[in-house]
């Protein structure tokens, strides 16, 4: 058998991810705030531990892939982090944070005298359990090349970024910015032609035969064009929670993103409406809406 990782954070999209790990004969110590959701993983091997230090060994490798900053932080630093038992050890980071954060856990790891590797996806839960994730990747050198196998184990293809793990999740953020123009754009042309007449599943087919033929505009386009937005690949509280990010990392370099701000309001307006229980694809809708449309 490989190495033993340690696993922290088991929602749809971790869950899928660690079971990856496992099946490439990976050892699994796991933990998650509500154990309940470790049993499947447990079922198959993992083990499960009591407190985020409790997964990590000295010298090993540690993945998380938590909900957002604080949680990442409060896992790493807080009275039960990992931090200083993992030592010379890897924190190998999926989670969709700040690049500041990044910057920040990788200083601290590194005064800790270990390394900290930032390494978002992109896929949805169903593409997380095919291993087809598209993974990105940015730190120090030899702790990128320690983690390399761990990511070729859970997606198609790995995107190295360099040494500065900021740029992992800047990138990151910047392809769940074009995610969601790109439904911006999609709800708003659909819309306008259905109100001039034309059914908006002839739009989708038209468009994503021609100019639009590829994988996000036929994937989200299905979503948008029915608008029926199950299953959920993510919460629109959750994407929300990512805008804010792309909000805040665009102010910090004094970037102007109106339609970031726009996609923002609009699952604002979703999550405020008690629509959350829908694919976060669903804030086409607010256009939907403010055309009168049913």
């Amino acid at each position: 058998m490989k190495e033993t990782v340690g696993w922290i954070g088991l929602g749809a999209m971790g869950s899928a991810m660690a079971a990856n790990l496992l099946k490439a004969g990976f050892g699994l110590r796991v933990y998650n705030r509500t154990p309940e959701k470790a049993r499947p993983l447990v079922e198959k091997g993992a083990t499960l531990a009591k407190t985020p230090a409790d997964v990590v060994e000295p010298g090993g490798i540690v993945v998380t892939m938590v909900s957002n900053d604080a949680v990442l932080e409060e896992v790493t630093l807080g009275p039960d982090g990992f931090l200083s038992r993992l030592k010379q050890g890897v924190h190998l980071s999926t989670s969709t944070i700040a690049p500041k954060t990044a910057r920040k856990l990788a200083d601290l790891h590194r005064e800790a005298g270990g390394r900290f590797v930032a390494s978002p996806v992109f896929g949805k839960p169903d593409v997380a359990a095919a291993a087809k994730l598209w993974i990105v990747t940015a730190g120090d050198s030899a702790a990128r090349a320690r983690v390399r196998p761990l990511q070729e184990a859970m997606g198609q293809r790995v995107f190295d970024f360099g040494d500065d793990p900021g740029s992992a999740l800047a990138i990151k953020l910047a392809g769940n910015f074009m995610l969601g123009a790109a439904i911006e754009a999609m709800a708003e042309a659909f819309t306008l032609a259905q109100q001039h007449g034309v059914p908006r599943k002839e739009t989708y087919e038209f468009f994503t035969q021609t100019m639009f033929d590829c994988f996000v505009y036929r994937a989200y386009g299905q979503l948008v064009s029915s608008e029926h937005y199950q299953p959920v690949g993510a919460k629109p509280s959750l994407i929300r929670k990512d805008y804010g990010l792309i909000l805040d990392a665009a102010a910090e370099k004094l970037v102007p993103m109106p339609l970031a701000a726009l996609i923002h309001e609009r699952l604002t307006a979703r999550v405020a409406k008690g629509h959350d229980d829908v694919d976060w694809a669903s804030f086409a809708r607010e256009v939907s809406e403010s055309a009168g449309v049913e």
